[in-house]
């Protein structure tokens, strides 16, 4: 088949001399037909082409690597998914599989959630349910199908009423839309209280964190004076976004325990497909065929296999150690090379050198001096392009590309950062190597001619040309899909740091869930005390009763009203008391500790130890040295406080 590129340099007669491109205008060779691509009136269709360049280039090269290469790789294949199949799935991922099927009266785990979403996450998981339900009335399958107002009407009728707490549970109402009522004006009270206080004086190229990105856009939308002032955006601007600070803390991926991160990643996409909705762009996660790939080796094989076989011999690695040979390789020669990344390598050696490296990379025999620069550039690519699913996931890697279809470059962005928290870990922390190596390459533009835009347009073909999607496209929807995707690929890179980054509101989202399961668990723990009582004897009992009571009143007697107690059992001074004021931050708290002599030599930097915020209503959160003390207290008044390094 024809590629793109080829089409496009006949039909334009392109040639380069001194870096600029001219025109062919010959029109006996002017191809008939339609052109080749309509900007339906735009003016600047020709310079789009041009500014592409770095693309078209990288395809072509891309096809000769192959060409050279008659080994092809078995192809993972993807399916559309079947009508209801995609909501099943959703709602599987989403933590929310209880709400219909067989186990629908077992619901107390999806109750949880429910619990804790807003207005637009509500109506988003709504959506769903009822396609669920309408599609198993409809292939009559024998399963239990509650009716979705059911759902959020025994959530409500679950929960017992809590006097006192800013999580309060709800009262009883008679079914979901009255509770869609009441959350919206709930989440409208709350934008509006946020906006009074500070979204006023909040600049738009400030990221709000601490409320739901969905209920933003849903605000945004609803509101008459951002009608007026909204048009559309300037694609080639590139606003400076910044991350307000927020005085509980900034929490990255991998502050969290495990545990949480599982509920971040179902709030994750319960909230992008709430803010898909609301802006009215469709997201549907495609489904993977699973089809036999390579077991072993480095280039075609699967992440998950590579970071097995890899661990082995590292334990603990979260990036495959082919990929991180291969970027260190690059920056031992310098990231000022010019048209590092975009000069590829030969295809003949580059192929020779791919055998040799799966002979010899493992057996620690590979000769990397007779490694060029280019050539292992051209080997990076060549491994992100041969992975049997591309790094951003067969799942996601579609609605990677859609973000472009959303109106503002904020929601692009907010899209971006909760498609990072939906990749696997392996994935993720790949993506991030990249990222970061993407950039430093970038550093250097004043020497090897490597802008953002251009190392962008390098890498989009590498990250977002999957050969298992197998859709057929038409030459103008080639052209729209390669410059969206490029500017998908500018944001990723020029933002990164936001990507990282778990908002506030899904980290409170956690503390309510966390919170709500607790609750739930005391009054388990309560008819099991009443069981007990009927089986033991009454006195005896009130005597455990007593002595756990004045244990506990004990406890709290050690640390007074306004001082917390943290504890670092790997440093010379294990416990101190910490007095909280306004002021005082994480990296104070620490900071006093190091500085504590016991005798020894103080040997521990502190880059190296972090303190944790554990249990209460988190599992455990690694805190960023600006955190205020007080202000997360009083959020988790529960909780334990530990200074540790990041691996113990």
């Amino acid at each position: 088949m024809v590629t793109m590129v080829t089409k496009l340099v006949h039909y334009l007669h392109l040639s380069r001399r001194s870096g600029q491109y001219t025109m062919n205008h010959d029109n006996s060779k002017k191809p008939s037909g339609k052109p080749l691509y309509d900007r339906s009136g735009s003016q600047d269709s020709l310079d789009d082409v041009l500014s592409m360049d770095d693309y078209w280039k990288e395809l072509e090269n891309i096809h000769e690597t192959r060409d050279t290469n008659h080994e092809e790789q078995e192809v993972v294949m993807v399916k559309e998914p079947d009508e209801g199949e995609m909501e099943e799935e959703w709602l599987k991922e989403a933590g929310l599989s209880n709400l219909f099927g067989e186990a629908a009266g077992d619901s107390q785990e999806s109750m949880v959630v429910l619990a804790t979403l807003t207005r637009t996450q509500a109506a988003a998981v709504q959506k769903r349910v009822e396609t669920v339900t309408q599609t198993m009335r409809k292939k009559n399958k024998q399963y239990q199908v509650p009716d979705v107002r059911d759902i959020f009407k025994q959530q409500n009728d679950s929960k017992e009423k809590e006097t006192g707490s800013e999580y309060q549970s709800m009262e009883t109402r008679e079914n979901l839309y009255d509770m869609l009522v009441e959350a919206k004006e709930a989440q409208s009270n709350c934008i509006r209280d946020n906006s009074s206080r500070k979204d006023m004086s909040v600049s738009e190229t400030d990221i709000n964190l601490e409320i739901s990105f969905s209920e933003q856009a849903a605000s945004l939308k609803d509101n008459p004076v951002a009608k007026v002032a909204k048009g559309k955006e300037d694609d080639t601007l590139l606003p400076d976004f910044r991350l307000p600070k927020d005085k509980t803390g900034t929490t990255k991926i991998g502050d969290l325990a495990p545990q949480d991160m599982k509920k971040v990643h179902s709030l994750a996409l319960i909230e992008l497909t709430a803010l898909f909705d609301v802006l009215g762009t469709e997201l549907k996660p495609q489904k993977t065929i699973k089809m036999k790939v390579k077991e072993s080796g480095l280039f075609g094989v699967s992440l998950p296999v590579l970071l097995e076989q890899d661990q082995k011999r590292m334990p603990g690695i979260r990036i495959p150690l082919i990929f991180q040979k291969l970027i260190s390789h690059i920056e031992e020669g310098r990231l000022d090379t010019e048209g590092l990344l975009r000069i590829p390598g030969v295809a003949a050696r580059i192929k020779s050198l791919c055998q040799e490296l799966e002979a010899k990379f493992y057996e620690g025999t590979f000769n990397w001096e007779n490694v060029k620069q280019h050539d292992a550039a051209s080997l990076l690519k060549l491994f992100i392009r041969e992975l049997p699913q591309p790094l951003l996931t067969v799942e996601y890697l579609k609605a990677f590309q859609d973000v472009q279809k959303l109106p503002k470059k904020k929601h692009q962005l907010q899209a971006l950062n909760l498609l990072v928290l939906l990749l696997p870990d392996g994935n993720r922390y790949t993506l991030k190597a990249l990222l970061e190596f993407l950039q430093r390459v970038i550093d250097h533009r004043e020497k090897n001619k490597m802008t953002l835009k251009n190392v962008a347009m390098v890498m989009v073909p590498n990250l977002f040309m999957f050969r298992g999607l197998g859709s057929k496209t038409t030459e103008q929807n080639e052209f729209a899909m390669a410059a969206r995707t490029a500017n998908v690929m500018l944001l990723m890179i020029k933002y990164q740091n936001l990507l990282w980054t778990i908002p506030t509101f899904l980290v409170n989202q956690v503390r309510k869930q966390n919170m709500e399961s607790q609750r739930k668990e005391r009054k388990d723990k309560a008819v099991k005390k009443l069981l007990k009582k009927m089986a033991y004897d009454r006195e005896k009992h009130e005597k455990q009763e007593k002595s756990i009571s004045d244990m506990k009143t004990g406890n709290d007697a050690d640390v007074p009203q306004g001082v917390i107690r943290v504890q670092a059992p790997h440093l010379s001074k294990v416990s101190m008391a910490i007095q909280l004021t306004e002021e005082l931050k994480a990296g104070d708290v620490v900071a006093r500790f190091l500085s504590q002599k016991s005798g020894t030599v103080q040997v521990v930097k502190k880059e190296e130890v972090f303190l944790y915020e554990i249990g209460g209503n988190i599992g455990e959160r690694c805190l960023d040295d600006d955190t205020y003390m007080k202000d997360l207290y009083q959020l988790n008044p529960n909780a334990e406080w530990v200074i540790k390094s990041k691996n113990c």
